[in-house]
């Protein structure tokens, strides 16, 4: 069972959709209860870095979280902010982050291009995983997914670095520690590339 997280910040509603198309065994959390039992979860997010850490505290789910992440290792994925929220802290906000990644969120900046890309990147764009992963195979599809963000994860050890992306200058795009998945991406707005995603992801751990 995946259950995916709602703690209003996220598009749970296509992320179902997407995980009900391959065929997984997925639902929506009501409350922190519901993830007692899961067997992988999905932190998804969308919106302001401080929002999305409050309204975890406030409905209870940092505890959970922590308990099923860190102390009992189920994997989890999370997706654009709740990537995000898996780092120490983030230049939008002065809320901390859930710690998970060692490393920062930064918006996007430019110095020194004589054309300055437009803030939000939003989009499709191309995706390279590193070798070796469980991900790697997506590379010969040429994968490209869906983007919408200002701010960007910069980890502080390189091989926390699952995948990498460029947008006026190479950014990471996805994050893989352990049982802990992000990317900066939505592979619930990304098509068939999405939906290879998420196949692999019922293979991760």
């Amino acid at each position: 069972m995946i259950t995916v997280v709602d703690y209003g910040m996220g598009n749970v509603g296509s992320i179902m959709n997407m995980l009900k198309k391959i065929g997984a065994c997925a639902r929506a959390s009501q409350t922190p209860h519901d993830l007692l039992d899961a067997d992988k979860l999905i932190l998804p997010g969308v919106g302001a870095f401080d929002a999305g850490m409050t309204n975890l505290r406030a409905r209870g789910y940092l505890p959970v979280l922590h308990r099923r992440v860190i102390e009992e290792k189920t994997p989890i994925l999370g997706i654009c902010l709740g990537m995000q929220l898996f780092c120490e802290r983030s230049e939008e906000g002065q809320e901390r982050g859930l710690g998970w990644i060692e490393g920062r969120v930064v918006r996007f900046r430019f110095d020194g291009l004589a054309e300055q890309p437009r803030v939000p990147h939003m989009g499709w764009d191309e995706v390279a995983f590193r070798p070796g992963t469980l991900f790697a195979e997506l590379n010969a599809m040429n994968p490209r997914f869906y983007f919408v963000h200002s701010y960007h994860v910069r980890c502080a050890h390189h091989e926390q670095v699952l995948a990498e992306s460029h947008y006026g200058l190479d950014f990471t795009s996805a994050v893989l520690q352990g049982n802990i998945l992000g990317t900066q991406f939505h592979p619930e707005k990304s098509h068939r590339y999405g939906m290879e995603f998420f196949r692999r992801f019922l293979d991760f751990c």
